[in-house]
């Protein structure tokens, strides 16, 4: 089987990972419908020419999504972000801004638009372009990449943050493979396919965000200064060997290894007369359960505070119902399972603060173990 890149349409392309078939990430069916689930197959594939590690050529029919909240993390992460951008580009307040949105949330429009910056027009090239973890929900990646260049306004700025593959791989976050997420990116593919499209990376800062992001700063190859930050994140890429195949492929057993272990884990609970529940219906948790074979009579159910996701459950064998926060509290589980451990320090401090009654709190990767340990 092959295909063309959807970074930059070269036909160099080698399977790394196949995950097998996996049940949609997005998909959340009702706890009652027994299923079987729709499963595709799931598998990373590395481009020798840009780099850009991606998903393969079967394309997945994706479900909408139930709503979900957006986290205070989040929130104070697109402020936060706001203010410093305008504090080192002091040039782009009051000017025009153009955001390509993402379905997880996280817009910085408000933030702008208090800083006195303007909607772009329709049709009009906006002084500062905005794309938070929206362009790999976009199945052709360097296709997107080319209308943020051309929405782009000359001497304007592009930000695009994205989920870093270098954390990815290095601290095995094989949850965030998942379909609808047709790319896995560094910045060596990311400066590849902007180049392609007459863009050059100016400046990087990393972000805590979804377990390790990149924020990067481009412009127009014209317009265009890179420091030295560049060159860091890049060297930090190359010695973990992330355009590397084999190493790539390294991720495969790592992550069955992770997956059994935290099998054996909650096993281990049930055996010592331990209740274990969960925290959280990311998207990410249909993969991470499924090839822990995980199913609810070692997980019962798991709490979201997603009014949308109530009365639904997670997708795949598992079959783990999702319910209201308030159930796990009345229920002062023996061990919080964090499905959603890229925020754990903020659920961690919402039980807490919530009268919190003495639980451990298991965070899945890349290993299991319990937060503080």
């Amino acid at each position: 089987m092959s295909f063309n890149c959807r970074g930059c349409a070269s036909e160099n392309v080698v399977l790394v990972v196949d995950v097998g078939d996996q049940p949609l990430a997005d998909y959340f069916p009702p706890a009652d419908d027994a299923g079987p689930d729709p499963r595709w197959p799931l598998s990373l594939w590395l481009c020798r020419d840009c780099t850009l590690v991606q998903l393969g050529p079967v394309e997945a029919q994706l479900a909408e999504e139930p709503l979900a909240v957006e986290s205070a993390t989040s929130r104070a992460h697109a402020e936060t972000s706001v203010k410093e951008i305008l504090s080192d580009h002091p040039e782009l307040s009051g000017g025009t801004v153009f955001e390509f949105g993402s379905p997880h949330g996280g817009s910085w429009l408000d933030h702008l638009y208090v800083a006195g910056c303007r909607l772009a027009a329709d049709g009009e090239k906006a002084d500062l372009v905005v794309d938070v973890h929206g362009i790999v929900h976009e199945p052709q990646y360097g296709d997107s990449l080319k209308l943020r260049a051309d929405r782009l306004a000359p001497g304007g700025l592009l930000v695009m943050e994205f989920h870093h593959l270098l954390p990815l791989f290095i601290g095995n976050q094989f949850d965030t493979i998942r379909h609808g997420h047709w790319a896995y990116v560094s910045l060596r593919a990311l400066r590849n396919i902007a180049a392609l499209h007459g863009l050059t990376v100016e400046s990087v800062t990393q972000a805590e965000m979804y377990g390790g992001s990149l924020m990067v700063m481009l412009r127009h190859t014209e317009d265009a200064r890179p420091d030295a930050s560049v060159d860091v994140v890049l060297e930090d890429e190359d010695a973990a060997g992330i355009a590397d195949e084999v190493q790539l492929g390294s991720l495969h057993e790592a992550a069955r290894h992770a997956a059994g272990a935290l099998h054996e884990e909650l096993a281990r609970h049930k055996a010592a007369g331990r209740t274990v529940l969960g925290y959280g219906a990311p998207s990410k948790a249909p993969v991470l359960l499924d090839l822990s074979k995980v199913t609810t009579d070692l997980l019962p159910f798991t709490v979201d505070l997603a009014p949308g996701k109530h009365g639904r459950r997670i997708p795949g064998a598992c079959m783990v119902p999702i319910r209201p926060i308030e159930e796990l509290k009345a229920a002062r589980p023996d061990v919080v399972l964090v499905l959603t451990w890229d925020i754990a320090d903020e659920i961690v401090a919402q039980l807490e603060a919530a009268g919190g009654w003495g639980a451990t709190y298991l965070v899945p990767l890349p290993e299991p173990h319990e937060m503080g340990r």
